[in-house]
């Protein structure tokens, strides 16, 4: 990586933890924590989880070794006691109506709400809806879509089973990165839709997903892998499957992530 590109990646980092930090007014308190990451167990420990490891050689310095939880200190949802709030999908839908509460609207053909199971034990979380879910009104249904149906049906499960949404619930356009005030206004409304679900735990699709989920700027490099919270519930985040697309040899460690959250939800 040359000088020029370190600075802006450290530019980009700052930017976003300046932007998420307003968030916590209406997210959750951040909390320093360590997060699980590998679990797999150091060379020589003379034991095996039978999961690889979860961050790349050339991510980490020549000092570091796999670890069951990672020494660095990454902000996540402080974990609470999980109640539900007891109130449905439906009226959630409903409340947000024809939305006008930003910019996106203008743009938008339909609102893609998410679907799935409404008692949901597993629930994925992306970014924002593409040309293909604006036209249907469905999350995840374009050919990232379909990668994920193979990912869930990989870990034993139905698209049926689990509930699919994403941060934002309109397109932006030319598929551009959410900007702050539309992930604002979306916020509430997806943290009313995982507290009627419920689901025991949450997969962060992508930075934005795993981003929102954590309350954390970190690159997904980095926090890919690494078990967090957010209030009470496990999160694992993870590629998006339209990176996948792009890079077909990253589907190697989603993977490993998935059988994390296989074997979360067979306990």
């Amino acid at each position: 990586m040359t000088s020029d590109e370190r600075g802006e990646l450290a530019a980009d980092l700052l930017e976003r933890a300046r932007y998420f930090s307003t968030l916590t007014d209406l997210g959750l308190p951040l909390t320093e924590v360590g997060i699980a990451t590998d679990v797999r167990p150091t060379v020589g420990s003379g034991t095996s989880t039978g999961t690889s490891t979860n961050t790349s050689t050339d991510e980490r310095t020549e000092t570091e070794t796999p670890a069951r939880y990672s020494e660095r200190k990454v902000p996540v949802a402080s974990t609470i006691e999980r109640s539900g709030s007891g109130e449905t999908l439906e009226a959630i839908r409903a409340d947000i109506g024809d939305c006008q509460r930003c910019a996106l609207a203008a743009g938008r053909k339909t609102i893609v709400f998410g679907q799935g199971n409404p008692k949901a034990r597993l629930m994925f979380v992306g970014e924002a809806p593409g040309a293909d879910e604006d036209e249907q009104g469905l999350a995840f249904v374009g050919k990232a879509g379909q990668l994920l149906t193979k990912i869930i049906e990989a870990i034993g499960m139905k698209r049926e089973d689990v509930f699919i949404a994403n941060v934002l619930k309109c397109r932006p356009p030319g598929n551009r990165n959410p900007e702050p005030d539309e992930i604002i206004q979306c916020q509430p409304f997806l943290e009313r839709q995982i507290d009627s679900i419920q689901p025991e735990v949450l997969v962060g699709l992508g930075k934005f997903g795993a981003h929102w989920l954590l309350k954390t700027a970190e690159p997904i490099t980095r926090l890919r892998g690494r078990l967090g919270a957010y209030k009470g519930i496990k999160v694992m985040p993870t590629y998006h499957p339209a990176y996948l697309l792009r890079n077909p040899g990253a589907k190697k460690e989603v993977w490993e992530d998935m059988k994390v959250v296989r074997d979360l939800l067979a306990r």
